[in-house]
């Protein structure tokens, strides 16, 4: 008993340590009465004179790319201009029948972390894999083991490919800073890792072969954290919803996955693939409709109150 206490206060001491050492570390608390709804979108304005990347902003507010994209159409990725309004989508809908463990929406392009026994959620931005080189989409895994320093070993597939680009690989990239899986690596059985990367840009967009990439200060937390052994679920939810304990009804919805090139290049938006379940929450007849259409045509990955006034 007196271990499991220790354990207690040392997970609560790291929790800590992480607020104060930057403001908005995505660690919630779990909302009660079976509600889902966590977290209050922030919103700044970039500084006039402005020369940072859209990335620098998604790395000090820890969002994905992505997360940024669908929250704030048409701004530019490559140099934001000053002066304008950004939504930091902090605020969302926990998949639904979360358990202890990690769970990775692909559709949001999100890691969850609920730690065993403790009333806490840790969400991260992730990086997935390209078109043609998916991240699993329903998956359930394992931490099988944890690597610090790991090294990496392309595949024949990636030869090739990286060949014809004119860029030769190495046979083994060995440990350290420049290695592309990073510091830390989780990996999940023998198919696929959870591990940093050795550029900062990717975070929220398709950019690997599968795998699962993290900013290195997030693969560095979950390194120290996760045990060997703890459960990994993957799903690809889009759409999420929640009924909370006050009455209110809410929707989340992003903008799915492309399934090939033409899909991903097409100015119209793909088509969504509901479950029965939020079809019907959808017919509810208490549902602001407009609110609905809205959302589904937005698609900007932010809760929407589909409650009638």
């Amino acid at each position: 008993m007196k271990n499991i206490k220790l354990k207690n206060i040392f997970f609560l001491f790291l929790i800590s340590v992480i607020y104060i050492q930057n403001g908005f570390s995505k660690i919630y608390n779990l909302p009660k009465n079976g509600d889902r709804l966590i977290g209050k979108n922030i919103f700044i304005t970039i500084p006039e004179n402005n020369k940072l990347p859209l990335e620098y902003f998604a790395e000090k507010f820890q969002v994905g790319l992505s997360n940024l994209l669908e929250a704030n159409p048409g701004i530019d990725v490559y140099l934001p201009s000053g002066g304008t309004k950004l939504v930091i989508p902090n605020k969302l809908i926990l998949p639904k029948n979360y358990k202890t463990g990690i769970l990775i929406n692909i559709a949001e392009m999100r890691l969850f972390y609920f730690p065993k026994n403790f009333e806490k959620v840790v969400v991260l931005p992730v990086g997935i894999g390209e078109i043609g080189k998916e991240t699993p989409s329903k998956w359930k895994t394992y931490v099988k083991r944890k690597k610090y320093a790991p090294t990496w070993t392309p595949t024949k597939d990636m030869h090739k490919e990286y060949s014809s680009l004119g860029i030769k690989l190495l046979k083994i990239y060995p440990s350290g800073k420049n290695n592309p899986m990073g510091l830390y690596a989780l990996y999940l059985e023998d198919l696929y890792a959870i591990h940093g990367t050795n550029t900062n840009f990717g975070i929220g967009l398709r950019v690997t072969h599968g795998c699962i990439r993290l900013r290195n200060d997030d693969i560095k937390y979950l390194f120290n954290n996760v045990p060997v052994g703890t459960e990994v679920y993957f799903i690809n939810e889009p759409v999420k919803v929640t009924h909370e304990s006050d009455g209110n009804k809410y929707i989340e919805v992003h903008q799915p996955l492309s399934e090939n090139l033409k899909e991903l290049n097409s100015i119209y938006h793909s088509p969504i693939e509901i479950s029965k379940n939020i079809y019907n929450f959808i017919i509810d007849k208490n549902i602001n409709k407009f609110s609905l259409t809205q959302a589904f045509q937005e698609r900007c990955g932010i809760p929407v109150n589909l409650t009638k006034n």
